[in-house]
């Protein structure tokens, strides 16, 4: 496995991860983060030297229910990924990559680890919208939808730049960061992150490690 070490402090200065314009099948090459890599490192995640608080999101979940992010994952290993149901490449694959994932760990460890999918466009994405794409996916994950700076706010305390939704040739399209981020049970901290190139293989790898609170 490839393990690559970046500073948090690095990753809010500036460039290598990019917006993906989901929806329009084109890519944003807009920069929103700046890391220096190591020489020679390969692996999908990476460990963070300075991990990110949990952003304070308090949002509605699929049930209608109020859900306050850092209350509810308190003390567990957590994914949190911001993305949108109608994306047709990066946010399923993503989200499918993980699921597939998940579902080789024991039972025990597949209730323990939280996984969160905040949308980034709440307008479409209500309550019953997410519950219904999620439940294709893994009905454990939490979908949370809300008022739109919020989300945005809490995103942008992990790096992840998200634009408002917009027209783009006759589509409505959701400019974002496709970043996921893992959060310790130990520490609560985001210690790990992401990048949309991680596998089935990356996640199926690391998730015991990260239910532990342990790098990858």
């Amino acid at each position: 496995m490839r393990t690559k070490k970046f500073a948090a402090a690095a990753l809010l200065a500036a460039a290598t991860l990019t917006l993906s314009a989901c929806g329009s099948g084109e890519d944003d090459t807009s920069p929103v983060t700046v890391v220096s890599e190591e020489p020679g490192s390969a692996k999908a995640a990476t460990v963070l030297d300075k991990p990110f608080e949990k952003p304070d999101l308090v949002l509605t979940d699929t049930h209608g229910r109020t859900y306050d992010f850092r209350e509810e994952t308190a003390g567990r290993p957590t994914l949190i990924y911001f993305g949108y149901t109608n994306c047709p490449d990066v946010c399923p694959l993503t989200m499918n990559n993980i699921a597939v994932a998940k579902k080789q760990l024991p039972k025990a460890q597949q209730d323990e680890l939280r996984i969160v999918f905040v949308t980034t466009d709440p307008e479409r994405d209500t309550a019953s919208a997410l519950g219904t794409w999620l439940k294709g996916i893994d009905p454990q994950v939490v979908g949370l939808t809300g008022d739109f700076d919020t989300i945005q706010a809490g995103a942008r305390t992990l790096g992840i730049s998200i634009e408002p939704p917009h027209k783009e040739k006759g589509k409505t399209v959701s400019t974002h960061g496709t970043q996921v981020i893992a959060f310790s049970p130990k520490t609560d901290g985001g210690y790990v992150l992401y990048g949309e190139d991680a596998t089935v293989d990356d996640y199926t790898a690391d998730l015991p490690e990260l239910i532990k609170g342990e790098k990858p």
